[in-house]
């Protein structure tokens, strides 16, 4: 590949990292039709390939993108209408794509299309693939690894939700404060999930999860620069860095699993947790606190051992305390129950992870058998945490936290 071809590639990867869901959802909001403005940026982006090597990068990559997917829209118009309706058409798309691509200041639409893409008619659990695919440009194929899934599945089920996009008619809009909390909730739970998908793999080193809790980041700070007055939209990525500030400590120079009360603080990124705090700091000033704020501060206050030393367990408490006010599940009750113990001992503790005993979403969840094993061993009541143990251990599928595991449940044996 000479140097022209490389300075095109470079220049054509450049404008897809940070411009492909921005002119997706220009063309998208105006085609009414996400699986064609997929495929019109696609036509555009190989005729970039194919022309820039020749004809040398065009000074507004993403102009010139963008004109040449108009154009692959308007062709695609004509072949489908005829008469006076397809000449209006026609017209009007010709006149707004001059006075856009002529533009510098491109419209971002990227908040519209993540809203249609969490519509209350798109099922739940393809919103946060068809954000990822929309907005960030992933083929199915790795977002089917990611969430595994077949990649027959995944891309049956995105080409369903387009096509729901635009046979219902869903609109690309930012909905009215009146309904905004409800939808974006839906938003903020789609990046969430994203993001969580990449945390499970501490290390980065799965292929099929790698650098999704980092599009995780990238979609909530597209949110949060979109919606700066909203303070649930800085809270969750307040969240997410707090997160991903401690990635490095979460394993050792072995691989294996560190709890978060034995990380090495200096491990932390400072910097992430520092931007982390000035944006709950911002959040808490518009005058509303939701669960993602309360699971933010959570995570602030774990990060400030870093510096003092020690965890404040009973501020701990009172967050899941307001936590499960705001938000009660039965995540949220299991962390409690580790906080009062914490605070107040395991006799204090245990009770409470007793009163969510009977929820049946518990008998598979790790957490909540490991939770229950400590307690029971700090209690000293052996044959009952070696049997939490062998639960916990049974359902998780991480190698190193199952190790981490099985080394719990050996020391009870040495004493």
């Amino acid at each position: 590949m000479n140097g022209r071809s490389e300075m095109a590639r470079a220049a054509a990867e450049a404008a897809a990292r940070q411009s492909y869901g921005k002119l997706v959802a220009w063309l998208a909001a105006r085609m009414r039709d996400v699986a064609g403005a997929e495929d019109a940026l696609a036509e555009a982006f190989a005729a970039a390939l194919e022309r820039w090597p020749k004809s040398g990068v065009p000074e507004k990559p993403e102009a010139w993108l963008l004109a040449v997917a108009r154009r692959r829209d308007v062709d695609a118009v004509r072949r489908r209408l005829t008469g006076e309706a397809a000449r209006d058409h026609l017209q009007l798309i010709a006149e707004e794509v001059e006075a856009r691509v002529t533009n510098d200041d491109l419209p971002d639409e990227r908040l519209r299309l993540m809203f249609a893409c969490a519509h209350p008619a798109i099922e739940a659990s393809v919103r946060a693939p068809l954000m990822l695919q929309t907005i960030l440009g992933f083929d199915a194929a790795t977002i089917a690894s990611a969430f595994l899934v077949s990649p027959a599945t995944m891309g049956q089920r995105l080409v369903r939700a387009k096509t729901r996009i635009r046979e219902a008619g869903i609109p690309f809009r930012v909905p009215e404060r009146a309904e905004l909390g409800e939808r974006l909730d839906a938003v903020l739970e789609a990046i969430y999930a994203t993001f969580a998908e990449g945390w499970s793999d501490p290390a980065g080193t799965e292929t099929r999860r790698r650098n999704l809790a980092t599009e995780g980041i990238w979609l909530g700070r597209v949110v949060a620069s979109l919606m700066p007055g909203e303070p649930e939209a800085l809270g969750l990525l307040a969240l997410m860095l707090f997160a991903e500030a401690r990635r490095a400590a979460r394993r050792n120079a072995e691989g294996d699993f560190v709890p978060l009360a034995r990380q090495d603080t200096t491990l932390w990124d400072d910097r992430l947790i520092d931007e982390a705090e000035a944006l709950l700091g911002s959040a808490a000033t518009k005058g509303m606190i939701g669960r993602y704020q309360l699971e933010a501060a959570v995570q602030s206050a774990h990060t400030a051992r870093r510096r003092s030393g020690r965890t404040d367990w009973a501020a701990i408490r009172q967050l899941y305390d307001a936590l499960q006010a705001v938000a009660g599940s039965p995540v949220v009750a299991i962390n409690r129950a580790v906080a009062i113990a914490e605070d107040e001992g395991a006799a204090a503790g245990l009770p409470a992870l007793d009163a969510i005993g009977d929820d049946r979403r518990l008998a598979e969840y790790q957490p909540y058998w490991a939770a229950r094993a400590d307690l029971l061993a700090r209690l000293g009541r052996t044959a009952e945490a070696a049997g939490a143990y062998d639960q916990a251990i049974g359902l998780e599928r991480d190698a190193a936290l199952r190790r981490f595991l099985q080394g719990e449940r050996a020391k009870l044996v040495k004493n």
